[in-house]
């Protein structure tokens, strides 16, 4: 059985906590205060009938994405398909790969059709949509691991900036990855296309045939989960310095072919404590470096 529905202001009375199955959103809006209601009461709205839309169009959803798929009828949904369709062809994914960016980026955009707004986010477990009017700017914070949070970098976007989607990705995430990162964080122009992006850049950061990596079929996790029996990583032993580098230099080749190919602008992959940054974007981001972290132009 489904649990209710949460709707609900946070403590500090500046953000909405909306949680409906596995879509759990923080939201904050800056703007004037009847700017803010109105965002806000125009994301109650629009949040109520996501869940029961997207199960509609499950199968499909759950489908490998190719060429010729049919595509799905929901706006959501449609958002999901646009943002996997780059990688159709070059790997297995299915829409769900951008479902958490795709769920911020509607909420997102009904806000910001209710009302005029400074600015404001949507925070779907991490995959976050950003709204920014003339001269104001996020502060966003890269973690090394989504599962034990601890930053090792920040950047400031600018509205000035193409950026408007965050996401994170890795084996140690909610989601599920073929590959060993743990966390790739990626910039795009919007939520769901750096959903998409984080999850093959991730996927990407990997040794196919090393021992130490435990891998089981996604099937044997999540019964229903759209990965099948392919398999998942559930485990990475510690790697030696060359191990690292090679799998850091395979997520990185990725990163930087999708970024040739405008899918990106910016991705920051990290491996049990080292970390690669990919774009000039980047270059200016607040990012505690070591000799185990390295730059891409």
């Amino acid at each position: 059985m489904r649990e209710p529905r949460v709707i609900r202001m946070l403590p500090d009375g500046r953000r909405l906590h909306l949680c409906d199955g596995p879509i759990d959103l923080i939201i904050e809006a800056s703007g004037t205060p009847p700017a803010i209601s109105a965002a806000y009461e125009a994301a109650r709205r629009r949040f109520v009938s996501i869940l029961d839309e997207l199960c509609g169009e499950l199968p499909l959803l759950r489908s490998r994405t190719r060429n010729n798929s049919p595509r799905p009828r929901g706006v959501v949904a449609q958002r999901m398909f646009d943002a996997v369709e780059p990688f159709s062809e070059q790997c297995f994914i299915t829409p769900m790969a951008a479902v958490a960016g795709s769920v911020a980026e509607e909420i997102l955009e009904s806000m910001i059709a209710a009302t005029t707004l400074d600015r404001a986010y949507v925070n779907n477990g991490g995959d976050i949509a950003i709204h920014l009017s003339d001269l104001e700017s996020y502060k966003i914070g890269m973690v090394e691991r989504p599962d034990r949070p601890s930053l090792f970098g920040s950047l400031q976007i600018a509205a000035v900036d193409p950026v408007r989607g965050i996401a994170t990705s890795g084996w140690r995430g909610r989601s599920f990855s073929f590959g060993i990162a743990d966390a790739v964080t990626v910039l795009a122009d919007c939520a769901s296309a750096a959903d998409a992006a984080a999850t093959v850049i991730a996927n990407a950061v990997n040794l196919p045939d090393h021992p130490g990596i435990t891998r089981i079929p996604a099937r044997e996790i999540s019964p229903d989960s759209d990965l099948g029996d392919l398999l998942v990583t559930r485990g990475v032993e510690p790697l030696s310095e060359s191990e690292i580098a090679a799998a850091l230099d395979s997520g990185a080749r990725e990163a930087e072919i999708l970024r040739a190919r405008g899918l990106i602008h910016s991705s920051a992959l990290c491996l049990q404590g080292h970390t690669r940054v990919v774009s000039p974007l980047l270059a200016r981001a607040c990012i505690k470096f070591s000799p185990r972290s390295l730059l891409h132009a």
